[in-house]
């Protein structure tokens, strides 16, 4: 059993099936608002180890998926600004685990979490239909802009 700190876009369907199926291993699930959390580059970096830049990225992402943030020319500097400014980009869950850090729900750090479970959802993908209103707080960029303080509900 361990304790684990999961970094979620709160109300997000998918993100809350990922917190019960670890709770149903057996694991303590600390949830904490991934969009309220004051990110840095550097307090970002840990969470994503070897992986290419362009895997940072939540690819459900509204600015990802309309093409107005292109991760793949990203470079790893340019990278952590953009999620930093903007956490709906990260591709979530962050977690934090006896001192481990992953971004996403796969790779050794899921499997090691529900080794020997036999508990259903193994998928990081969204759940909710793609013909289905955008989830609150998402980055809907008009023209391409990133979100400001003039249109707060793109935050």
């Amino acid at each position: 059993m361990a304790t684990i700190i999961f970094y979620e876009k709160p109300g997000c369907k998918t993100n809350s099936q990922q917190k019960r199926l670890l709770e149903n291993a057996g694991h303590i699930v600390v949830a904490r608002n991934l969009l309220a959390q004051s990110w840095t580059p550097e307090s970002l970096r840990p969470y994503f180890g070897d992986a290419a830049p362009a895997s940072w990225f939540n690819a459900s992402a509204p600015a990802v998926k309309s093409g107005a943030v292109d991760p793949a020319a990203m470079a790893p500097e340019a990278a952590l600004a953009a999620l930093a400014a903007h956490p709906i980009l990260i591709r979530r869950p962050l977690l934090e685990v006896e001192g481990k850090r992953s971004a996403g729900f796969g790779g050794a750090l899921i499997a090691s979490l529900l080794a020997g479970f036999e508990g259903g959802l193994t998928t990081e993908r969204c759940t909710r239909s793609t013909a289905a209103r955008p989830c609150a707080n998402e980055f809907s960029p008009r023209r391409g802009d990133p979100p400001t303080a003039d249109h707060p509900e793109d935050l």
